[in-house]
């Protein structure tokens, strides 16, 4: 990466970090499977990719029939070849791991669904209709994999979505030099080419009522993931320069660039992966310095180790037990220190984590241009509440097999399900629910006839 100094060269920065392995690596790196009878890379990946298959059918140069195989389990299998911890998911089950290094799963998955994508390859064909209607709020990876699973069982099924493009996260909320956005939409349209009726711009509440869905469809799924980083609540955090975390990504993502931040003092907080996106983000469109800025210590933070290191290996610094007290403006309406707590860590509180306390008289200044909140995100409640759906602070209560809330008609799936320790938020955790909830729709249908 190279610190850009002006708007003309940070695109550079962005191209995707891992490019795609060349032929002769992809024929090494297969050669090297064993071919488990047990599978435990397959068992460990929560869609059950049938891993060795999937190499086994590189090997043969068999790539639309690799491409299958991954597709097949996980609707969302481009993406997760770039996203998933596969460290701790897939690679960190192989055995391998005893005798030498991993098999680069996440990779051979990758060059499968690049050839799928290359080559413009349908995978998969709509099931006979069965004249039964499902809705589907938000076109995220659990919203968009149930629809593709729905379609193929003969449902007609129509996606809601509020932004102007479908694929929820995996389109606007990771990075583009991790994930382009161009890869998302490709997962989208294998979904539309199903016959999937995908409205964008067209928020369920406001341009389509509950009632609507309620009364024209024979089910419905809530998928609607979460929202922006909630306030912090303390003093100037309405100052020109700080930001919200899912609405600065967004606008990389979608490609709104500018030269605003070169040569910038920039400050995150919260220590998460959205915080780390948001922290080599700013790294890449030129800011001097990046501080991300958390009120536990290191072990406490929530992003992944791969993430971890990939901050560190951009140079961006960490301030542990440190809170923000307040925002300090310019005198021109614009952040220019932020005031800081020290903190320290006391007993083990709700989630599971030693509790942070303020460290008396222990206040510093910080110097900086711009903020970026990442402190986790707000729950589309509202629009729960107008469902009448059962649930605890946002987060919907389903029964964890059939994914039925607590109204038999509605389903959910994803980041509205997730939360008080139930899972781990995962595009590939998602895509798996959205699966599993059309399977139980399925076997709903079939019952009732």
């Amino acid at each position: 990466m190279r610190i850009p100094d002006t708007k003309e060269n940070l695109w550079k920065n962005f191209d995707e970090v891992r490019a795609d392995l060349k032929p002769k690596e992809v024929m090494e790196e297969v050669s090297r499977c064993l071919f488990c009878y047990d599978a435990p890379c397959t068992k460990a990946c929560p869609t059950n990719i049938n891993v060795p298959s999937f190499i086994k059918k590189i090997a043969s140069g068999n790539m639309k029939g690799a491409a299958h195989v991954i597709m097949e389990a996980n609707p969302m299998g481009a993406t997760c070849a770039r996203v998933c911890p596969t460290e701790e998911l897939c690679e960190g089950a192989c055995v391998l791991n005893d005798a030498s290094l991993p098999i680069m799963i996440g990779d051979l998955q990758r060059h499968a669904t690049n050839w799928a994508m290359k080559n413009h390859e349908p995978l998969f064909q709509p099931g006979k209709p069965n004249g039964k209607t499902v809705a589907i709020v938000g076109s995220g990876p659990a919203g968009l994999s149930a629809a593709r699973e729905l379609a193929r069982y003969g449902f007609k099924v129509t996606v809601y979505e509020k932004k102007d493009k479908a694929g929820g996260l995996d389109t606007y909320g990771i990075v583009p030099f991790r994930l382009p956005q161009a890869i998302s939409l490709w997962e989208v349209e294998q979904v539309e080419s199903l016959g999937v009726a995908i409205h964008t711009n067209t928020e369920v509440g406001k341009d389509v009522q509950v009632e609507t869905l309620m009364n024209d469809f024979d089910a419905v799924v809530l998928a609607v993931g979460m929202s922006d980083v909630p306030l912090l609540g303390i003093p100037g955090e309405d100052l020109d320069g700080v930001h919200d975390a899912i609405q600065f990504i967004e606008k990389v993502k979608d490609g709104h660039l500018t030269d605003r931040f070169i040569g910038k003092r920039a400050a995150v907080i919260g220590a998460g992966n959205t915080a780390i996106d948001a922290a080599t983000c700013l790294k890449r469109l030129g800011a001097a310095n990046v501080s991300m800025v958390y009120r536990r210590s290191e072990a406490e933070m929530t992003a992944y180790p791969f993430e971890y290191a990939f901050a560190k290996q951009d140079g961006i610094e960490f301030r542990w037990l440190t809170q923000p007290k307040s925002f300090i403006d310019d005198g021109l309406g614009h952040v220019a220190r932020m005031e800081c707590v020290r903190m320290k860590l006391g007993e083990i509180d709700a989630s599971g984590r030693r509790r942070p306390e303020k460290v008396k008289n222990s206040e510093f200044y910080m110097d900086i241009d711009v903020v970026v909140k990442a402190t986790g995100q707000v729950r589309y409640t509202s629009l729960i509440e107008a469902f009448g759906l059962e649930n605890d602070h946002g987060i919907v209560k389903v029964n964890p097999e059939t994914y039925q809330t607590s109204n038999p008609k509605v389903y959910a799936a994803g980041d509205v399900i997730f939360g008080n320790g139930s899972g781990e938020a995962m595009v590939v955790a998602a895509a798996e629910q959205g699966k599993k909830t059309a399977r139980a729709i399925q076997e709903q249908m079939l019952s009732r006839i």
